[in-house]
């Protein structure tokens, strides 16, 4: 059969994206073809479990727009759903005198992008809020929570199917070709060849390898970054009660290392950030050749490692070294002692970089007569999903004349 549409990927962008066509336009065959044997298999079901606020971003960036649009869908999902989240809260703690002016900016930032509730809160509110976080101030960020992702993608994987469409497990994606003068598109995997209309790629770290397949050739390429993870022992949880988050680097996308609730009551810390040798490698001894060849022709790589050089020596040196991601964690929490941690289960990031080394923040779609590649999904990619699966399917609106 032909398909209306083929979408790459059963993360959560994906999986927003179907689910919300078959809600825009019902009718449709939607095929979702995903490589492993399970939804959320990879970023989605491997990050920290937040439910960022947007306090972070740019105003009027599709991160700050999505953000705070998806946050409010996702909390309204889990709800009806049944899908487990907390609003927990966060605070967004500066340690030093001299990181205050950054924190009045990301406040200022907050309020401009209108996240509800947020305050600025000095030593004694805080520990009020944390007892067993330090600093001199801090943002409190009552909206921000924790949430069950994988848990919302399998209540987005029943809705699908409810809605008449199909998902296809073990498929990954190798070649997609225009047929010539039929306006369909033949999507060919290791084992099966599929057509369609229209397709959509949101295959994560991997979409610039998706994309290349359909003969785009993006200006940009996926590099892998690592991050690694502590839990808290059952009986150190008791020194967190919520989101507990340094200053971010501004020169750098990652938030530092930082405590998060779990919905399971687990309390994760972390994470770093490392080069990965391989984009789906989860462990420090991960590797695959081509993979890291293709990194490491990449002009743009260089350019990042140049400028950050020093930053990514610290983050190896804590990587390897635990009592290091202990004094990280300590500057929050001084209570924090490398006995009260246990490592558990890494994820990696899809660093979208320019080939001048810039690093791609915000979110890039790519689009043909019949094609959209998501070729940049970056935090709070998650958050945002439902919201991201709005603007994907307005763009197929407007780009296919649906």
């Amino acid at each position: 059969m032909t398909y209306d549409f083929i979408i790459v990927g059963a993360g959560i962008v994906g999986l927003s994206t179907a689910y919300k066509l078959s809600e825009r336009y019902p009718g449709l065959d939607i095929l979702v073809l995903e490589k492993e044997d399970r939804v959320a298999a990879h970023q989605t079901g491997n990050n920290s479990g937040v439910i960022h606020s947007g306090i972070y971003y740019k105003p009027n960036s599709y991160r700050a727009k999505n953000c705070v649009d998806g946050r409010h869908q996702l909390v309204d999902f889990c709800r009806e759903y049944t899908v487990d989240y907390e609003i927990c809260g966060k605070v967004i703690v500066a340690t030093e005198e001299e990181d205050i002016p950054r924190l009045d900016d990301i406040f200022k930032t907050g309020r401009i992008n209108e996240i509800e509730g947020i305050r600025k809160i000095g030593p004694r509110e805080l520990a009020e809020i944390e007892p067993h976080a330090r600093g001199v101030q801090a943002i409190h960020v009552p909206c921000a929570g924790i949430v069950d992702y994988v848990g919302v993608c399998k209540q987005l994987k029943r809705l699908i199917a409810e809605n008449g469409g199909q998902l296809r497990f073990g498929q990954e994606v190798q070649h997609i070709t225009n047929i010539n003068n039929e306006g369909e598109l033949s999507v060919s995997t290791g084992t099966d060849r599929f057509r369609g209309r229209y397709l959509i790629n949101c295959a994560g770290l991997y979409s610039d390898r998706v994309a290349q397949s359909a003969g785009i050739r993006p200006d940009i390429q996926i590099v892998p970054f690592r991050g690694e993870y502590f839990e808290l022992k059952p009986e150190a949880r008791q020194l967190v009660n919520g989101l507990i988050y340094p200053m971010p680097n501004p020169a750098f996308p990652f938030l530092g290392v930082h405590f998060t609730k779990m919905t399971t009551g687990a309390v994760e810390c972390g994470p770093n950030a490392v080069f990965a040798f391989k984009r789906e490698g989860y462990d420090k001894i991960s590797f695959d050749l081509n993979e890291t060849i293709e990194t490491l022709n990449f002009p743009g790589f260089w350019k990042l490692a140049k400028q950050h050089w020093k930053m990514g020596l610290d983050e190896w040196y804590r990587s390897f070294s635990k009592q290091a991601f202990v004094k990280g964690l300590q500057k929050l929490v001084p209570a924090i002692r490398a006995e009260h941690l246990s490592a558990s289960p890494s994820g990696v990031r899809a660093m979208a970089l320019k080939p001048d080394g810039e690093i791609l923040n915000d979110f890039r779609f790519e689009v043909t007569k019949n094609e959209i590649h998501v070729l940049n999904a970056p935090s709070p990619a998650a958050t945002a999903g439902l919201a991201i699966g709005d603007e994907i399917v307005a763009r197929a609106g407007d780009a296919f004349s649906l």
